[in-house]
């Protein structure tokens, strides 16, 4: 009886300290759920989450309960608790990694008060007892210019323009063509929930090509993925007046989609190649003959007959890129995206590349192109898309229109200007996402209203 009395007083007295020295930390850090410090298991989350290190918290939360258990189980039946901590220890090898993810998070934790590294010392020893110190030691602060990792913060709290949201609000959609309302695309993250993108609404007319621009954490991929369906966000998405989300296992064959990587077999010959992909995608009631047909008509419309009996491996990279193109477009799609297709390649064959992608626009459809080399092509491109990430790391709309009308609207010569305008100054950009965000929208709201009127 006096053991058990003994590890119940231990138990209960390392965790009223701890969660008290995790309250007042909790209270100096500004956390949202400081109520979480006093639940077992959850308090690691919370201490973890606060530097960034989710699955180290993650991981002694999980040993923290298994502890708890079974301590509490080798007070009411000392065999079987003994047998319990045995099993979970060889399993999950406890406390090795425990006290892994335990040094990970106290060195996070020095460096965000500015520490000296012998602190390290006495987390080791206890849990509570530097943490008491720093939460109630006065002269213990955080260091304000810290950032372990730029995601720390990222997209938990999205600018406040209110501009972008009422725009939003008054979007309507067009008849043919690509009709796009994405209020928000989130996801969770542990126990936060993260913004990727947020207000873009935009009409895109068929026998367009698009040039989709943004810098680096803008959310060009997350936005294409949220277009086609293949990650959906809360949005509506019409392609011709088909909802893509409500109707996505018949809308996603008129969709072609082209990766920045070449998923193709080296030792087919390209006729082959293309021919596969047209025997999987185009529907079974064509005859062998037509079908044939398209996939001649499309390798012509790309400049890939001459070498058809080839080996794709052989091919170089702008023809390995005109092939994926043609995987695609044997299909037919109305909507036709493809994420830097002029990756690797020099300035004449992508300009070659982008010819074929303006003759494919024109034949009715709408061509949506992620470029980091915008320039040396935008003459060949109907309209562009900018997104920007604002000031809470939230990729937003800030601008749509035609290459000459984002010149002027930007004030820069260049698309890359453009991009720089809208970088973070982290980024070696000039730091005007929110306002540019704001501007656009407010802007888009005056034409509207005089649209209507």
């Amino acid at each position: 009886m006096n053991k058990a009395i003994l590890l119940v007083f231990s138990l209960g007295f390392e965790w009223l300290l701890f969660s008290l020295a995790l309250y007042g930390l909790a209270k100096k850090l500004n956390w949202n759920d400081k109520w979480s410090v006093w639940v077992p298991g959850l308090r690691f989350v919370v201490f973890a989450d606060a530097v960034n290190l989710n699955q180290d918290g993650s991981f002694c939360a999980t040993t923290d309960i298994l502890y708890i258990a079974g301590t509490i189980v080798d007070i009411v039946a000392p065999g079987i608790g003994r047998a319990v901590v045995a099993v979970a220890l060889i399993s999950l090898i406890l406390y090795v990694f425990f006290y892994m993810s335990r040094i990970r998070i106290f060195v996070r934790y020095i460096s965000l008060f500015g520490l000296r590294k012998r602190w390290i010392v006495l987390w080791l020893v206890s849990n509570w007892i530097p943490v008491m110190i720093i939460a109630f030691g006065k002269k213990y602060l955080p260091r304000a210019d810290i950032r372990f990792e730029e995601a720390w913060e990222a997209g938990t709290k999205p600018a406040d323009i209110p501009a972008a949201q009422k725009t939003d609000k008054e979007w309507e959609a067009a008849g043919e063509g690509l009709s796009i309302n994405l209020k928000e695309k989130t996801v969770k993250d542990h126990r936060k929930k993260r913004y990727l993108l947020k207000d873009i609404a935009l009409n895109i007319p068929n026998k367009s090509l698009v040039m989709l621009l943004g810098g680096s954490g803008a959310g060009k991929t997350t936005f294409i993925n949220a277009v086609i369906g293949y990650e959906k966000a809360d949005a509506t998405v019409l392609l011709n007046g088909s909802d893509v989300y409500k109707h996505y296992n018949s809308v996603k064959y008129r969709i072609g989609y082209v990766p920045q990587q070449n998923l193709i077999r080296g030792k087919d010959t390209v006729f082959r190649t293309i021919n596969d992909a047209a025997k999987l995608r185009l529907p079974a009631t064509l005859t062998k003959e037509e079908r044939r047909q398209r996939v001649t008509e499309v390798m012509d419309t790309l400049g890939l007959t001459a070498g058809s009996e080839g080996l794709v491996a052989n091919k170089s990279g702008g023809q390995l890129r005109r092939i994926s193109i043609a995987m695609e477009l044997v299909t037919d799609p109305e909507l036709f995206v493809l994420d830097e297709p002029d990756s690797g390649l020099d300035g004449v064959i992508a300009r070659e590349i982008f010819g074929k992608l303006r003759k494919i626009a024109d034949e009715g459809r709408i061509v949506i192109v992620i470029t980091h080399t915008p320039d040396r092509v935008v003459d060949l491109f109907d309209k562009v898309i900018v997104l920007a990430r604002d000031s809470g790391r939230v990729g937003r709309l800030a601008f749509y229109g035609t290459p000459d009308e984002a010149r002027e609207f930007f004030g820069k010569d260049t698309m890359e200007g453009i991009v720089m305008s809208v970088n973070s100054k982290a980024q070696g950009g000039e730091g005007l996402a929110d306002e540019i965000i704001g501007r656009f929208a407010e802007r888009t709201g005056v034409q509207e209203a005089e649209a209507a009127s």
